[in-house]
């Protein structure tokens, strides 16, 4: 049975400047780096895998692997974001400390549940700290039961992929269509 999350592991484009991130501003300890030389099945390979440690005892972990290429696309907070636990206390000190040190940094988002700040680590990574709110503990958010809505939303979807709705300048699905900053003067 599963007990726990033990680590995530993402890739990054250079492990001194991922190490600076969590480890100096973030606060998580550097726990452990492995140089892997092959790989299981034999194959050369030149990776170094790094670890940081949460209080839970979980981790976050990176690859380095300079010679494999790798898309680091731009993610979005719905695409892709690693959200970690702080002390409500712990927000507006973390998030003026990333604007001082020229983090890209937002929030405090109002999640109804819990409160969030949002920074960009060195690899692209939506970093998001989030305090629960008084009350929410092992929550995650008060919607109804979750069947129901996953019922609801797999019905709407399909709706509305059946007859999508029309949109001023809308792409057909799959197409990337840039987005066009309004000029007001």
């Amino acid at each position: 049975m599963i007990k726990g999350l033990h680590h995530n592991a993402y890739r990054c484009r250079d492990s001194e400047e991922t190490r600076a991130f969590y480890e100096d501003f973030l606060g998580l300890p550097f726990a452990g780096a492995l140089e892997i030389s092959a790989t299981k099945t034999g194959r050369e390979t030149h990776v170094l895998h790094t670890f940081f440690q949460m209080n839970d005892g979980s981790f976050l972990a990176f690859f380095d692997d300079p010679d494999t290429p790798f898309d680091f696309k731009a993610q979005r907070d719905f695409d892709l974001h690693i959200a970690l636990e702080v002390d409500h206390q712990h927000l507006q000190p973390m998030l003026e400390r990333g604007r001082e040190a020229g983090i890209e940094s937002r929030g405090i988002s109002d999640h109804g549940f819990i409160d969030s700040i949002y920074f960009r680590d060195p690899n692209g990574y939506v970093i998001e700290l989030t305090a629960r709110r008084p009350g929410e503990e092992g929550t995650v958010g008060d919607e109804g039961d979750p069947r129901d809505i996953l019922s609801k939303w797999t019905r709407d979807k399909t709706a509305r992929q059946k007859n999508p709705p029309a949109r001023p300048g809308a792409q057909k699905s799959g197409q990337f269509a840039p987005r066009r900053r309004s000029s007001s003067r």
